[in-house]
């Protein structure tokens, strides 16, 4: 498997896959609970960018673009043909969406794009800071979110590690410029908290505009990281993807 994509739970009879992009200073690994759930009726295939854990090393991504070429390039073949559908939550929702685009203008166009925590990619990105955040910047916005836990804020050695990351993959975000486009022919469904304090309710709908197919939503309690809290919820809804391209 290469370095971009990670197969926490293989599932080669499973009728499509499942390619799941993480959030802003977010790995793999995040999703491992939810591709242990989904595996069965998809199989997951969780991004990895770099930067981060095993790939440490590796210099971080600058633009969204690049992310989505390099792991298309990587995405493993399938011999089965079987369909793909694509899940991001927050940053991750921006570069699922612009893997969906590419993926359709090769002809290879997805059967489902599950956005999460995001409002739609039309709207402007506005950051809490302006310029290169600092650490207490970033320290702020991560309390913000509530989605680390606070003993793991107080640690140095943690953050020596996070805080990078997060300051890259926020400079990631703030190059990402929405190009108008054909719409996705594939169902889009949005999921939200209903307390994220990123994304005012008013923002979701938006992601509408992106699709000729079905869109649907879902807005379930609790703040940016709901989906800890409701993965029993969120396992439905992806697994509701429809097996034929």
């Amino acid at each position: 498997m290469d370095d971009w994509i990670r197969r926490f739970h293989p599932a080669p009879d499973a009728p499509a896959r499942l390619l799941c992009f993480p959030h802003a200073g977010g790995a793999a690994g995040a999703y491992h609970a939810l591709s242990a759930a989904v595996a069965g009726p998809l199989e997951p295939l969780v991004v990895q960018y770099p930067g981060r854990h095993d790939r440490f090393a590796e210099p971080f991504a600058e633009r969204i673009g690049d992310v989505v070429d390099a792991v298309l390039d990587a995405l493993p073949a399938d011999p089965a043909g079987r369909p793909l559908a694509l899940f991001g939550h927050s940053m991750g929702a921006l570069v699922a969406f612009e893997t969906a685009r590419v993926l359709q203008a090769r002809g290879r166009a997805p059967v489902a794009l599950f956005v999460s925590g995001r409002g739609g990619p039309s709207l402007p990105i506005t950051m809490p800071w302006s310029g290169v955040p600092s650490d207490d910047d970033l320290l702020g916005e991560l309390r913000r979110l509530a989605g680390t836990d606070d003993s793991l804020l107080a640690d140095p050695m943690l953050l020596e590690l996070a805080l990078p990351t997060l300051r890259a993959d926020y400079a990631m975000l703030s190059a990402y410029s929405y190009r108008p486009g054909p719409r996705l022919r594939c169902p889009v469904v949005a999921l939200t908290g209903d307390a994220d304090p990123r994304v005012p309710p008013a923002e979701v709908p938006v992601w509408q505009q992106e699709t000729e197919g079905e869109f649907t939503t879902h807005v379930l309690a609790g703040g940016h990281f709901y989906l800890d809290d409701h993965l029993p919820t969120v396992t439905r809804v992806l697994t509701s993807v429809p097996v034929r391209s």
